[in-house]
């Protein structure tokens, strides 16, 4: 094996175990059971017709669309629909926003148009910090529609406006992303699960 291989390889085993370490720590950070909250919000909102809201930026937005398309289409098993949709996916929505208001705007602009507090919003960021999540936090917070948040960054900003956030470690973003995924998938699996 060449001196890269053995390089990337070890790389990837010490990146693996610091994963492996976060997500311990993740679960330990959750003493208030947020992720167990979210999950039968999630099933009470879907029971009684309201819809999944997903919501974030950059690589938080892709993670937003694919739980989003998870819930509406299939995770594992071909069942009903859940009702879901992800924010980031309407590009007039966005650039008009952006454009006509200020980027800040593109979620809780759209939040105040089509959610009710029958449904439940979930964000999604890397580092708690984006004034966008906050003012959508914030637009929730005003239409009493029931809100969590992945945030990495133990939180960030976001953690100071609700209380309803699974923190992730500081740690990379990549790694973030990693642990964020992990729990969005393990999310889905449980709707599909308990709701069909």
């Amino acid at each position: 094996m060449s001196s890269i291989g053995k390089y990337i390889n070890i790389k990837k085993k010490k990146e693996t175990l610091k994963l492996i370490k976060n997500l311990k720590l993740l679960l330990r950070l959750d003493k208030k059971n947020i992720f167990n909250s979210l999950v039968n919000r999630a099933i009470q909102t879907l029971n009684n017709n309201g819809k999944i809201v997903f919501f974030g930026n950059g690589g938080s937005a892709s993670d937003a669309q694919h739980l989003a398309t998870e819930l509406t289409v299939r995770y594992k098993k071909n069942r009903k629909a859940l009702a879901a949709i992800s924010l980031v996916t309407d590009t007039s929505a966005l650039t008009a926003i952006g454009n006509d208001f200020t980027f800040e705007h593109i979620f809780s602009r759209q939040i105040e148009a089509i959610c009710s507090q029958d449904d439940l919003a979930i964000g999604i960021t890397t580092s708690g910090n984006s004034k966008n999540i906050l003012k959508a936090v914030k637009q929730c917070h005003k239409q009493t529609i029931p809100v969590f948040i992945f945030s990495g960054n133990n939180g960030g900003k976001v953690k100071l406006i609700t209380k309803n956030i699974i923190p992730f470690p500081k740690t990379s973003t990549s790694q973030v992303q990693v642990m964020q995924i992990f729990f969005g998938q393990l999310f889905c699996e449980i709707l599909e699960e308990k709701l069909t």
